[in-house]
This record gives C-alpha cells, structure tokens and sequence, in this order.
C-alpha cells in the first residue's frame, strides 16, 4: 500500500511512519524540511510538485498543523487555523487534480471541537460541538472554530472518488521523547502530577497502539466516512489520571496544583492552561459500532503498559 503523510514529521506522524513502514507499507512524508529519502518537500500551502506523489497513492493521511503546543495569542491561533486549513484545502486541491487519486483521505482533526462539559460524554452523533460554552476563557472558542473549519476544508474539497474521515483524535499517548506522555510523566517524577484546579475536568486520550490500529482499521473499512473519534472508552478526571500514572510511575504524590499556579507553569512551558482545564469527555462512538476493539481501553493499564511497569 502507498501511502503519503502529509505533515508526517511530528509525535503522531512519527508513530503512524514507524508502524505503517514496519508493516511493509511504501510511506512518503510531505514535509517543509525534508531530511530523508521517503521525504517530499512542500509549503503546506500552493500546489507544486509534490502532489505528484498524492497521484497513484492509495491512502493520504493529513496531519499537518501548527502544534499545539503554544501560548495562545492572536497570532499563534490565527497560524494554528491557517496551517491547518491551508493544508487541508491543498490536499484536497491535489486529490481532485489526481489522474489516480486515492481510495481515502484520513484529515487530522481534534477531540477539541466538542464542548467542555462534565454531563456526559461526546460521541460523534449526540455530542455537543463547542463554542457557546458559559464560564470558560472566550479563547477557548476559536480553538473550536478553528476544528470546524478544519473539517469543512476537507468536506468541501470536490474529490468525489476518495472517501473522506476526520480523525477527531484525543491525546496521543506514547513513549516519545516531547509527546503529551513524556511531558504530563516528566511532571510527575518531579512530584508535580498532582491534580490541577480540582482535577474535575475530564481527559480523553488513545493509546499510541490504537491509535495506529484505528486508522488502519478506517483504513481498510470503506463504509466509514465523515467525523470519526479517535479516542480510548476510558475518559476519565484529571486527579485520577493523574493518580494513575503517578501509581504506574511508582511515584506516591504529587502536588495540587491551583489554577493561578496552572497559568504560572504553562507560561514556563509556552503552553496554554485549555490544555489541562478543558473538559473533553469523549468516547469513540463510531468505532465502538463498527466492531472495533481496543488493546488498551482503560487508563489503569494503558498508563504502565507505557512506562514498562507492570500493571
């Protein structure tokens, strides 16, 4: 199967390439540093040669996107919806202008795009899409419209023989060096994963085995389309995931964490306190009824099944 990671360089790139190549897959990388032989050069933004390798591939898998990872001003969220429509609208600019276009485009999208809440849980069918939300940083609803028009990028790009799903993907768990894991488990062997603002808020995440195996499952089931969550079962709040990765550490404590003290550290860290105050409580409804399975769907083993203690 040849298939092209548009964006393939970061933390869920870099997971998809390692197992998509280990499986035999032929893998081209769409990149704006290309380093290596399977990478291909491109700006995210205007057609050019490298839609050449999109022509005759079977599968595009988009994630690229300015990360996260950030303090939120106005000119990191509007680089945030820029890369991330840009390059969804250009993917889709060459699949359309494709002599042989592929079978099926998997967009990267966000668990974002849903409401903070604590009610209950969002699936693609009931939940409920953010942005009107009372009582939350006003901010917090650009990151939702910033997922809207990352979606509708890719729905409205007229490719009618390459099916289309958005990955509304959780975190991303994995052993990588720089990744959420890495980051939340630096924090808690500093003795600083306690629970933050009270721990209520809730945290949806996928292991980084489901995560490939999700795709590769929407992948190879044509009868999937549209907006797909990507995340395990088991969301679960902030002072219990927390709790559980201190105990898969082997780290007894750790300190609370204020809200005030929450700004303080994500300033540190250039990050942005929606990261941990959010509440995405999200469950993977259209996988559940398509028969899929998870490997790891709760946090109480997925935790030291990632830091190779037992459980």
């Amino acid at each position: 199967m040849k298939v092209v990671l548009a964006g393939g360089t970061g933390q869920v790139g870099t997971i998809l390439h390692r197992a998509l190549a280990a499986a035999g897959h032929e893998v081209t990388v769409l990149t704006r540093r290309p380093t290596r032989a399977h990478h291909v050069h491109w700006d995210g933004t205007t057609l050019g040669d490298w839609a050449s390798v999109i022509d005759g591939s079977d599968v595009v898998v988009n994630l690229a996107g300015r990360s996260v990872s950030c303090r939120y001003t106005p000119e990191n969220l509007r680089a945030m919806m820029d890369s991330r429509v840009d390059s969804a609208r250009v993917v889709g600019e060459a699949i359309a202008a494709a002599g042989r276009p592929p079978r099926v485009w998997l967009q990267m999208s966000t668990a974002t795009v849903y409401a903070h809440r604590f009610d209950a849980a969002n699936d693609e069918a009931t939940g409920l899409i953010g942005g009107s939300e009372d009582g939350v940083p006003g901010y917090w609803a650009y990151s939702v419209e910033i997922a809207r028009n990352w979606e509708r990028a890719q729905a409205q790009a007229p490719t009618p023989a390459t099916r289309k799903v958005a990955l509304r993907a959780a975190m991303v768990m994995s052993r990588d060096r720089g990744g959420v894991f890495d980051v939340l488990s630096w924090l808690v062997r500093l003795g600083l994963g306690g629970p933050v603002a009270g721990g209520t808020q809730y945290v949806s995440w996928i292991h980084e085995e489901d995560f490939v195996r999700a795709v590769e499952f929407l992948i190879a089931r044509d009868d999937l389309d549209g907006p797909v969550n990507l995340a395990a079962p088991d969301p679960l709040p902030h002072r219990d995931f927390m709790r559980q990765l201190r105990r898969a550490w082997g780290v007894p404590v750790g300190l609370p964490a204020t809200r005030w003290m929450a700004e303080l550290g994500a300033f540190a860290l250039r990050s942005d306190t929606e990261l941990l105050l959010k509440s995405r409580r999200v469950v993977p409804g259209c996988l559940r009824e398509a028969g899929f399975e998870f490997t790891h769907p709760r946090w109480s083993t997925a935790a030291p099944s990632l830091t190779g203690r037992a459980a």
